[in-house]
C-alpha cells in the first residue's frame, strides 16, 4: 500500500509481487524443515528480527524526512521509478520478518495429515495456494491505495499527511518486529 500511494500502482504492484517472491522462498524453506532453525535458534531469529526492524524504521525515517516523496506531480512519473529497487524493497520488507517464516512452521502444518509418509508434497500445494491468494490480496490493497491517492494527489497537503502516516506505520511496524518474541 504505501509503495501504491507514494509512487503509483505499478510501483505497489511491483512490491507486492516481491512480497510474494519472498513467499516461495519461505515455502520451500519450509517445507524442507529449514525453518525450523529459525524456530530453535533464538540467535538466528533474532538476527532476522532486528534486521527487519532496522530495515522498516530505516523505510519510515526515509518516508518521514524525504521531502521530495511529498511532490505529488512526480509520484506516478512510470520514468522516475526505479521498479528494480521497488521489487528489492518488497523482498528485503518480507524476507526480513521472521514471522513468515514462524507462520509456516506453526499454522500451515496442521493441515497436512501427519500419517501421510511424504508431506512435502502436500504442504507445497497448500502453501501455493496460501501464495496465490496472499499475492492477489497484496495485489487488490495496491491498486485500492493507488486508486484513493489518486483521487487526493491534487491536495498537496493531504499527500504530505498520507506520506507521513505511512511512514509512521512502517516505524510502527519496525518496533512491533523488534518487540515480537518468538512465541
Amino acid at each position: 500500500m504505501t509503495k501504491s500511494i507514494g509512487q503509483g500502482k505499478k510501483a505497489g504492484i511491483v512490491s507486492a509481487l516481491g512480497i510474494g517472491t519472498v513467499s516461495i522462498v519461505h515455502t520451500i524453506l519450509a517445507a524442507f524443515g529449514l525453518s525450523i532453525i529459525i524456530a530453535k535458534s533464538i540467535l538466528l531469529f533474532n538476527i532476522i528480527k532486528f534486521a527487519g526492524a532496522a530495515y522498516l524504521l530505516y523505510i519510515g525515517f526515509k518516508m518521514l524526512t524525504d521531502k521530495s516523496q511529498l511532490k505529488t506531480d512526480n509520484i506516478i512519473s512510470s520514468n522516475s521509478a526505479d521498479y528494480w529497487k521497488i521489487y528489492r524493497d518488497g523482498i528485503f520488507t518480507n524476507i526480513l520478518n521472521p514471522k513468515v517464516a514462524l507462520f509456516f512452521i506453526a499454522f500451515l502444518p496442521h493441515f497436512i495429515n501427519p500419517t501421510l509418509k511424504n508431506t512435502i508434497l502436500p504442504f507445497l500445494i497448500l502453501r501455493t495456494t496460501f501464495i496465490t491468494t496472499g499475492t492477489i490480496w497484496c495485489l487488490i490493497l495496491a491498486i485500492f491505495a493507488s486508486t484513493i491517492f489518486d483521487k487526493l494527489k491534487t491536495k498537496n497537503k493531504v499527500a504530505t499527511y498520507i506520506n507521513k502516516v505511512c511512514g509512521l506505520t512502517m516505524i510502527g511496524l519496525g518496533i512491533k518486529i523488534a518487540l515480537t518474541d518468538r512465541k
